[in-house]
């Protein structure tokens, strides 16, 4: 059993009683269950927004625009926003699909290859830059973050920044990775979401509720989705269709799609008190 180790959790900001997990290659608080990367020298971010990660990306739009879709959908069925900023944009499909539903949009990327892809292929206002340091000139009715918290330097400046950007009684919504799925018990150091050398951060649900709530915001939902959440209706009727929902089911133990705590992704909706000033 690998003995616990003394880091500073950057959640609950203990500094005794941090454990390693997935061979090493992470440290997990034991008091609040927050989980980092145990080399964050190792992090190279700048792979990640150069044109060559994003070879294969623009060439998977359909799929990337029926996620979207779905978001989208998940937002709207708690909110109806005027306004939207996305932090971490990527090629803008969710700013497509917020526009056409009549959404002012605009958006933040650090990819310089995706912000070109965004304004010339649809013409959407997104700036090259990071959330946090290039927030909107007014404030938005919500802020969407879809596989981003788990990417940031820091993600008490990213729901600080958050914050500043909402008007009061403004909407957040967020999508991670679970490290409480059924999938990163199974999988182990092969998790798929892993990835040490891209995600900073790792969440279960309850480090999520905790990191919204020291910031401010009120959680009005949140549940987990499995991966075949986002698959086409188009990949059902092929026989690969079945193999992954059978191997899903194998993996996860259920073949539920949303689950309150073991899916492969986590989502919350949370939103800031009416009364709230800007900060």
């Amino acid at each position: 059993m690998t003995k616990p180790r003394a880091q500073t959790c950057s959640l609950c900001t203990q500094s005794e009683g941090s454990e390693a997990v997935f061979e090493g290659q992470l440290y997990r608080c034991q008091s609040c269950g927050f989980s980092w990367t145990a080399h964050p020298e190792r992090v190279v971010q700048d792979d990640l927004f150069d044109a060559g990660y994003y070879n294969q990306y623009f060439a998977r739009a359909n799929q990337w625009r029926y996620e979207a879709g779905r978001r989208l959908r998940w937002l709207l069925s708690a909110t109806r926003p005027r306004s939207i900023v996305e932090a971490g944009s990527a090629g803008g499909f969710f700013l497509e699909q917020a526009r056409r539903a009549g959404i002012q949009v605009e958006g933040v990327e650090p990819s310089e290859v995706c912000v070109r892809f965004a304004r010339e292929e649809s013409g959407l206002p997104v700036r090259q830059g990071t959330f946090e340091t290039s927030l909107p000139e007014s404030p938005v009715d919500a802020v969407c973050a879809f596989h981003v918290l788990e990417h940031v330097e820091d993600p008490h400046a990213f729901l600080s920044a958050a914050r500043r950007a909402l008007v009061p009684g403004g909407w957040l919504a967020l999508e991670v990775p679970n490290i409480a799925s059924r999938s990163a018990a199974r999988q182990g150091s092969s998790w798929h979401a892993l990835q040490p050398a891209f995600h900073r951060w790792h969440f279960s649900p309850q480090s999520l509720l905790r990191l919204v709530k020291d910031h401010g915001f009120n959680t009005r939902h949140n549940d987990t989705v499995s991966a075949r959440y986002y698959m086409r209706p188009s990949h059902w009727i092929r026989p690969r269709g079945l193999l992954t929902l059978l191997d899903d089911c194998a993996v996860s133990g259920y073949p539920r799609i949303v689950t309150r705590q073991h899916g492969d992704y986590l989502r919350l909706l949370a939103q800031l008190p009416e009364s709230q000033a800007l900060s």
